[in-house]
Order: structure tokens, then sequence, then C-alpha cells
């Protein structure tokens, strides 16, 4: 389950994938229809392709050399998306764009015809070398039917780039995504994790990269085996150097025999899935980093939009809504007994909180709208929030906006919003406390 979770992340982020396969479909149709044969008399004879040979091999090279410079337009088009979108928004959108299913589909009935087209050259009109006038007339009917299909693509991908690349398109993109991750996400203790004791051994990791995906139901049965308890170093997201410390795995006194860490290693490395980049696969702090990336670019000297920056906080309300509803914390597999455990840490809402409100709140201090923003977000939380002790975090990061605000903007009368905000917030905070 686990491994088909790992290929199918794989293929959804890779522009490859879904082309090559409908290319290899469109080959084994067109061999299946070429095997189709249509007398005169046949229901299906208006159908077929009424040239002659020389006719359609003239049609399926001409659709062949129509087929490559669109491909390359639309490849060309992408290229500029992807550049427009890492340098106003943000490198790490280039993988959203990769997932784009609505590109994939383009791409594959591009190849499709191209593949069918060029596959139809080695039969259409010659046999064991020789020409002849009989040939699959119905399966170079279907290289017309998808000619039409390409160019009714080009369309929609002209209509979909445009909307693609428009910024609230990219934000919501970003939203739907990380709020599935936090629905799906596993974990939910937000106790203190364990701490190693001195005589735990330490386990290395085998790569170096980000830690994409964390499965501590499969050390489980290993750890029940052994009886230790194995806890992960890093969180989902962080990077991990080959050599330096993946986890801790130590057995309840000083005592007992040391276990081996090479029992653990292989296991470890199927556990903790380690790639050379963050995904969105359970790492909501990437969607939200993704946002907050839009956000302060948005608030740089360079770009000077604020409206842009308050789109992205506006898309981050949605998601810390849904963080403020469920628990969160570490993922943990435990026996039935609790004395073996398998941990992987994981962030609390006051880390996903500080993270957001922190960065854009130091971008964005000089810009009423900005601030204004965040406090509507902070607003919208503790409407939402079914843990009181979450509270706290909230009145953290108001009071950190209102003074930073206060301090970077000179003229008092443009702070007056941003204190009201701040003063409602505390009223509504203070009545949820008491």
């Amino acid at each position: 389950m686990v491994r088909r979770a790992t290929v199918r992340e794989f293929a959804a982020a890779s522009l490859w994938v879904l082309p090559a396969a409908w290319a290899l479909v469109a080959m084994v149709a067109g061999a299946v229809v070429s095997h189709v044969t249509i007398g005169p008399g046949s229901v299906w004879a208006p159908l077929a392709f009424q040239g002659t040979a020389d006719d359609a091999r003239t049609l399926l090279i001409t659709i062949v050399s129509t087929v490559v410079t669109v491909i390359a337009l639309v490849l060309g088009l992408t290229v500029v998306a992807l550049q427009l979108s890492s340098t106003q928004f943000s490198p790490r959108l280039l993988r959203n764009f990769l997932r784009d299913k609505p590109t994939q589909r383009v791409l594959s009935v591009f190849l499709s015809t191209f593949t069918y087209s060029t596959a139809g050259l080695y039969t259409v009109g010659i046999a064991s070398g020789v020409r002849v006038e009989n040939f699959p007339r119905l399966a170079v009917t279907g290289a017309i039917l998808l000619l039409f299909a390409s160019l009714a693509m080009v369309i929609y991908f002209a209509d979909h780039l445009a909307h693609s690349i428009q910024i609230d398109a990219i934000t919501e993109l970003v939203q739907r995504g990380t709020v599935e991750v936090v629905r799906m996400k596993p974990g939910d203790s937000e106790g203190p994790p364990p701490t190693p004791p001195p005589w735990a051994i330490t386990v290395p990791a085998t790569q170096s990269g980000y830690v994409q995906a964390a499965h501590p139901h499969l050390l489980l049965s290993l750890a029940i085996e052994k009886g230790v308890t194995v806890l992960v170093r890093p969180r989902v997201g962080e990077h991990m150097v080959a050599g330096t410390t993946l986890a801790w795995v130590w057995r309840s006194s000083a005592r007992d025999p040391r276990p081996d860490p090479a029992a653990f290693t292989k296991l470890l490395a199927e556990a903790v899935h380690i790639g050379f980049e963050r995904t969105l696969e359970q790492d909501a702090a990437f969607g939200i980093r993704q946002l907050v990336d839009v956000a302060c670019k948005a608030l740089s000297p360079a770009v000077n939009d604020p409206y842009t920056a308050v789109q992205a906080i506006d898309h981050l309300s949605v998601i810390f809504c849904a963080l403020a509803v469920r628990p969160l914390g570490d993922d943990v597999a435990a026996a039935p007994d609790g004395a073996v455990m398998v941990v992987v840490p994981g962030r609390r809402f006051a880390d996903y909180l500080s993270t957001m409100c922190g960065l854009i709140r130091r971008y964005g201090a000089s810009e009423p709208t900005v601030a204004v923003a965040l406090l509507r977000l902070l607003d919208e939380c503790a409407e939402t929030l079914t843990q009181p002790s979450r509270l706290t975090s909230i009145v953290e990061q108001a009071t950190l906006i209102r003074d930073d605000a206060e301090r970077k903007i000179p003229q008092p009368a443009d702070a007056l919003a941003i204190r009201e905000a701040a003063a409602a917030l505390a009223d509504k905070l203070s009545n949820r406390v008491g």
C-alpha cells in the first residue's frame, strides 16, 4: 500500500507518465483497428477512408508533421508558464504545474495522435515491402478523428493556460491540495514526545533529502518483536543528511541488551520515505510555505503588490481553519499495552501558526491591509477552534502583529484599522477564555 502510494505520487508529479501510457494505448488500438476489414456493402463503409493508399500515406505524414509542431508549441507555452510562476510567485509552485492534469491530458492526446499516425505509416499501402491498394481504411479514419481531437485540445489548452497562471487559480490549487493533506495526515498526539535515554542507539539515514512521508505502523511489528521504542528524529518536510541520526531505538532499561541498529536500517528506509524534494503527500507545511512565499514575494520592493499578499492570506485562512478543528501532533503507532511504540514527530497548531504569521508579519508590517488580513485570519481561527489551549497561540500572534504594525507604520491614522481589529479579536478571545 505504501509503495503504491509512492508510485502514485511520482506518477502524478511527472509530466511524461500519463502521455507515455496513452501513447502505448494508441499503438495497441492502432494495431487492433488495422485488422478490421470493412466490405463495400457494410453499414460502416461510409466511415472508412475513401481515398487511395497514396492519399492515406500523405494524410498520415501531414498529421505527424502537424502534431510535432503543435507539441513543440504546447511545451514552449508550458515552459513560459513555469518560468512566470517561478519568478513572479514562488519556485516551489513548479511542482503544481507538473501535476496539472489538464496539461497531462492535452499532451496525452497529442502524443497518442503522433504514435498512432506514425505506426500507421508502416502498414498503409505497403505489404512485405510492395505497394498495394488494400489498406486498413478504418484505421486511417481513426487518425483523422485524433487530428480533430488534437485541434480541439489546442483551443482547450490555450484557455486552460490563460486561467492556470492567474494568481487566484494558483492559490486555490495550493489551498485545495493542502486542505486535503490536513484532513488525511495522521498524527494526533499533542503531548510531549518521549525523550531518548542515554542508552538509546542511533540508526543513521542511508540517503540525503527531504522526508516526504512517514509510516510508523510499518515499524511497529519489528518494534514489538525486539521490545523497543523507536523515535524518528525529523518531521515530515525536514531535510536529512546521509549518515546523520534518522531515529533512536531503545529498550526500557539500560541493563537490557542493546538492540542491533542494522536490524532497523532497511525497514526504517521503507517507513520513512526520503526524496530529493518536498511534496504534499503528508506535508501540509509545504502547502502553507507555498502560499507564504506568494505573499512574501508580493510584498517585496521589486513587486510591491500587497493585494496579492492579502489573497494568499485569505487562502491560508481556509487552511488554518481546517487545522484548527482537527487534532495535530506526533504520529504514534503503539502496542496494545502501550509498552512499545513508534513515534514520528509532528507539528502542532502553534508551529504552523508562528511559521505563517511570522514571515508575512515581518515582510508586511508596514502595510495596514496585510496586518488586518492576518488579524482576520486569526479571528476566523478563533471562531472555529475546538481546543481552548490553542487560543494562547492566537493571542501571541495577534499581539505581535499589532505591535509590529504600530512600530512600522508612521501615520497613526493608518494603524487605526489594525488597532480596532486587534481589540475586537482580544474581546472575542477573552470571552472564549472566560
